[in-house]
């Protein structure tokens, strides 16, 4: 049996997503971005920036934009997501309209995200109209993201993971502490306040329990040293051992890699998750010992996750591991 068959008992398995969402805005590092994912292969995930990225009064061509370079062959793995206007905004629904509508550009984007939501039926009324007119285009089921940026969407934030349509909830760092109006000093938007702020952790905490109490993907706020690599290795590090996001925004090229190197497994962590599970599949996923520790369907569990972020990252997998995968 495949090990998803045995370790989730039938359950839903949890989402699987590659550990870097990179964002890209203006056409030119939009294609900068998609000419080092042919390079690299889908090691990571690129998010044409609708929010962001749009001049005044250029809305409307941007999202036109977004929405031929979703449809295009430039899009060679379909892994390229597209971040919309929030729902208060007058281009909300535009921008929707004119991405989803395009039937070549619903059917191989790999999500929308969703920023400055509210509520959960902020929430459930965009994902209703984002159905509406992808549907329209023969797309079921188009995964949404969510950015956790606000105090109501925080307040909801177990609700909103619960969603089918939810595959991750971002941190949304610099809004969420803007909200507060001074209450939190601005160094809590980096490094290291980001992490030892309550008020900030605490978010990011309930971000990432959110996640996981329904198997979707917890993804850590951006890095603002945009060329520094040792800020961004160390906070991807600690985002990932110190609370438990398996995912982190991009803003920079030069960003990727060491997001990718502080989410991938070590080789040795990889090599025993492969030992272990062949033992298990061998065992038929009875307990089994390894070194002298015993291992069952609990630890299996957590070893088949570590394969799986290890192929997600592009790491070498061990021989026969593909039947585990």
């Amino acid at each position: 049996m495949h090990p998803t068959q045995v370790l989730f008992l039938g359950k839903q398995q949890p989402v699987s997503l590659p550990v870097c969402d990179h964002y890209a805005g203006a056409e030119k590092l939009m294609r900068k971005s998609i000419a080092l994912q042919q390079e690299l292969g889908p090691v990571f995930d690129i998010t044409l920036d609708c929010e962001d990225g749009a001049s005044a009064g250029h809305e409307a061509a941007h999202a036109k934009l977004v929405a031929s370079i979703v449809a295009s062959d430039d899009n060679r793995f379909g892994r390229i997501g597209a971040r919309v206007h929030d729902s208060g905004s007058a281009f909300f629904e535009q921008d929707i309209k004119l991405i989803c509508s395009n039937s070549g550009a619903a059917n191989r984007l790999a999500y929308l995200m969703l920023p400055k939501a509210e509520s959960l039926a902020e929430v459930r009324a965009a994902i209703a109209l984002i159905e509406h007119y992808s549907q329209r285009a023969g797309r079921e089921d188009l995964p949404v993201h969510v950015l956790i940026e606000t105090h109501g969407a925080l307040a909801d934030v177990f609700a909103i993971a619960a969603l089918p349509q939810v595959q991750s909830l971002s941190f949304g760092i610099m809004d969420f502490v803007s909200a507060h109006f001074g209450a939190i000093p601005s160094a809590a938007m980096r490094s290291p306040g980001q992490f030892s702020h309550p008020l900030v952790a605490r978010a990011k905490l309930e971000i990432a329990a959110a996640c996981h109490a329904h198997g979707k993907v917890p993804s850590h706020n951006v890095t603002t040293d945009i060329k520094d690599s040792a800020s961004v290795a160390a906070d991807a590090g600690r985002a990932r051992t110190e609370f438990g996001y398996t995912r982190m925004w991009s803003i920079h090229p030069q960003q990727i890699q060491p997001i990718l190197n502080a989410f991938t497994p070590p080789q040795s962590e990889i090599a025993t998750a492969a030992q272990i599970l062949l033992a298990a599949q061998q065992a038929e996923w009875g307990p089994i010992q390894h070194e002298g520790t015993l291992h069952d369907r609990a630890s299996y569990r957590y070893y088949w996750s570590v394969l799986q972020r290890a192929k997600n990252s592009g790491a070498a997998l061990p021989e026969n591991t593909s039947t585990l995968l």
